[in-house]
Parts: C-alpha cells; structure tokens; sequence
C-alpha cells in the first residue's frame, strides 16, 4: 500500500540521482522534501533541478535540520551506521531506503537481482526476455533508472526489474520482492562491510520478507548460499553450471541446458559466452519462468542476447590490438572472470578507489597470461606490491595515459583489457563514466592513426 506523504515533512539523505529523483517524487505526492548531503555536488545538473522544483537542499553537512521529519530516505551511498542514521534512529524518525519508497509505490510486480558478479548482466537479460514475452517491464536500480524513478510508472501485470547492490538491501523495511535472485557472493564492499559475513547478510535480506507464494532464484554451486538458503520462506529455484538438478536450472559447458530434467537448449547457443555468463544465462532463466515467459520466447532472447555496456564489452580491434571495456569489473572476482574469458596475451588496465579486496587470489593468471599491468588510481601501490614479481607493472596518471601506454606496449593478438578490481570514485563519477572515457581513448588512438 503505497504511505500517505501528503504535508509530511520528508528529509533525504544524499544528493545524486537516487536522492533527486526521490526528492522530486515524495513532492509530487504532497510531501516536504529537504535534501542534505556531506558533500558538496559536483553535478550541477541535479543541483539546477532542485532548485527550479523549489526543493531545500544543504551540502558539505548535516545540520539539525535533517532531524525536522516525519520520514528520512537514504541513498544508496549513505551506510547504515553513517552518523546521520543513527541519530535520525535514536530520535524515533523511520530510516527507508530509497528501494523501500519505491516499493511501496509500485503497483506492479518486482523482481530482485543481487550478488557479487553478474548484477547487471542477469537483470538486463530478464528483462530483455519479459519485454520479448509482452510484459510491461522497467529495469532499473543500479541500471539505468533509479527504481523510485519508475515505480508509479508499472501496471499490475508489469514488472519492475532490480538491479540490487548490498548498500540498497541493508536497510530495508517492508521491501518484497515477488521473485529475488541472488547469484553468487565473493568479498566485495569490505571498506563498508566489516567482513565477508557483514556482507553476505546485507545481500540475503533480500529474502527476508519474502512468503511461500515468492520465488527464490539461489545459485547451488555457490556454498554459502546454499547453506544460507534454509532461512528462506519463498519457493527455492536452484541454478547450477556442473552440478546436475532434477528440480532447477543446470548447465554443462560445451553441453546442454536443463530445465527440470528436461534440455532447453545448446549452451553453446547462448550469445554471451564465458562460463561466467552461462551462470548469468541460468539464473535468467529462472527468473523468467518464475514470471511467467515462455521457453520458447527465453531460448529466442538468449541467442540474441549480446550483453550489456562496459562488462566485457569489445571496443575496438586496432593494429591487431583487440580492447574490450569491463568498467564494471569493480571487484576482483569480476577481474578473475575476465582474464578467464579473453586470450592470452593480455595487457591488464587495473586500479581505482580500493575496496579492500586481495588481489593475490588472481597471481596465477596474472603470471600465466598478462604481459603487462598498467595500474590507475589510488589503489595502485597496493596492486604493484601484490604482482610485481608476477609481471611488470606500470602506473599511468590519466585513463588516456593507459591506453596509450598499453597500446605501445601492444604486439598484434595482445588483448588490452579494462577490467579495474576496484571503485571509480577516486577518478571517475561511476564506473558508467570510466567506461566511455576507456572507449573515448581508444577511438583516440583509431582516429589520430596512432602506431606503435
């Protein structure tokens, strides 16, 4: 049942683009936003908008006002124990995420996607194959549209597809997801997240709320998960690449897809390549059954499927170089997946804003099929300690250095990979932004005829 905002005074946490569009939002529906950040906005855009809306905004601090509501909405960015929470909490004031508001907005059905890898790739896949099946889908969340920007928008036999980081699970209330996928967990976020345990639980309240008439789409190659799984209420779906399921989804590489016992299809017809993807592809079409797509419509959109922006994304072949952008490789289990599916020799763009994970868990590949590393970010010296006796390691001031640098490294058949291991932030607005300013350097390269 979506709240009574009308004449509630609302403050909202955060001034990006989940904080405005709920600022915008919770006025349309009577309420009094104000919208506070610790920091100053760097996007003028968002601050113009306010502004001509006539909604109050503070930066660079909190002030006591914040505490002048009746609701605070939190962005993602904003941790659950930030002071600003705390003290809304020990004054009685309900703390909602932005997921929750929109949760209770949307008339429609919701679908859940979380995990450590594969987020993004497994929520566009589902919600290609529903538009394919003629249902009125939204993806948004940590795609495209923040989900309180679409909420309103979902009929009742719609479906608003989610793309759900840790930070936006944490805090939920009443959330419910009808379907809810989680794919997989590997450290991630531990400079929020206190540890691996920390961060697991945040990412399984997405289940939390859920009742027997739900579906839970749970990876069962992943072992945490499945023994995490018993805490469940909602009807379990299983996945699998390798592990034969009587009742799921499983695959085998270079084989066959199984629904139920039965073969779906070729794995080998599946569009996205890499065992990775072929997971990805499993849980999609979990998700999508549970919805209520065809098989017929599911094998059609997996075979054309080609994936999304900025994860293992080719760019450009130039001077027999190949460049593939997988921007949204922030972690390094993301990283691992890479360097699995592209060709050795591999020249390795790496580092950003650390986010506390061990990059020695990828020394074999590195030693096996990366020439060079050319290292970006804040998180460089602690990247060159851990492989420069793998590889050589160089450090690059600019993404554009990168680029360059690996290309006059490059022999034809090298492959030069973005794939950081860590956040944008120290460089970047997102990793959106990393992403083109990579693609923008090597249409540089392209289109001045630059040579090695």
């Amino acid at each position: 049942m979506a709240p009574d905002l009308k004449g509630k005074r609302v403050s909202i946490i955060g001034a990006g683009k989940s904080g405005v569009s709920t600022a915008v939002v919770v006025m349309s529906l009577g309420g009094v936003p104000f919208v506070s950040d610790s920091a100053q906005i760097n996007d003028a855009t968002l601050a113009q908008r306010l502004q001509t809306l006539g909604i109050a905004l503070e930066t660079g601090g909190h002030t006591e006002r914040v505490y002048d509501c009746q609701i605070m909405v939190v962005s993602p960015g904003v941790a659950a124990d930030a002071e600003v929470v705390v003290g809304a909490k020990g004054k009685g004031i309900p703390v909602w995420p932005e997921i929750e508001l929109a949760f209770q907005l949307c008339g429609g059905r919701v679908i859940g996607i979380t995990g450590s890898n594969g987020k993004t790739t497994t929520t566009a896949l589902v919600g290609e194959i529903l538009k394919n099946a003629g249902f009125a889908t939204f993806v948004c969340g940590n795609i495209g549209f923040p989900f309180i920007d679409i909420a309103q928008k979902v009929p009742p036999d719609g479906f608003a597809v989610v793309e759900l980081s840790s930070f936006q699970i944490e805090q939920i209330v009443e959330f419910r997801p009808d379907i809810a996928a989680f794919l997989n967990v590997t450290p991630d976020h531990l400079d929020r997240h206190k540890d691996l345990e920390t961060y697991t639980a945040a990412k399984m309240r997405i289940f939390e709320n859920q009742t027997s008439g739900d579906v839970a789409v749970v990876n069962y190659d992943d072992l945490t998960l499945r023994k995490k799984s018993v805490a469940i209420n909602a009807r379990r779906r299983w996945f699998s690449v390798g592990n034969r399921l009587e009742d799921g989804i499983w695959a085998v590489p270079d084989g066959e897809v199984f629904v139920d016992g039965s073969e779906l299809m070729k794995a080998a017809e599946i569009k996205i390549k890499g065992e990775h993807n072929l997971s990805n592809a499993c849980a999609a079409i979990g998700a999508a059954l549970a919805a209520g797509a065809s098989k017929e419509i599911i094998v059609q959109t997996l075979k054309s499927f080609a994936g999304v922006e900025h994860r293992l994304e080719p760019v450009r072949l130039i001077g027999g170089v190949s460049f593939i952008n997988d921007s949204k490789g922030t972690n390094v289990d993301s990283v691992f997946w890479a360097l699995k599916a592209v060709p050795a020799p591999v020249i390795l763009i790496a580092g950003g804003k650390d986010k506390g994970g061990d990059f020695s868990v990828l020394n074999e590949f590195i030693s096996q099929k990366a020439k060079l590393v050319v290292l970006i970010g804040q998180a460089t010296p602690k990247i060159e300690q851990t492989w420069k006796d793998l590889t050589r390691c160089v450090r690059a001031g600019s993404m554009e250095d990168a680029v360059r640098t690996a290309y006059s490294n490059a022999a034809d058949g090298d492959t030069v990979l973005l794939s950081p291991g860590c956040a944008s932030f120290d460089m970047f607005d997102n990793y959106e932004h990393r992403g083109r300013v990579f693609k923008s350097a090597v249409m540089e390269l392209e289109e001045k005829g630059v040579t090695r």
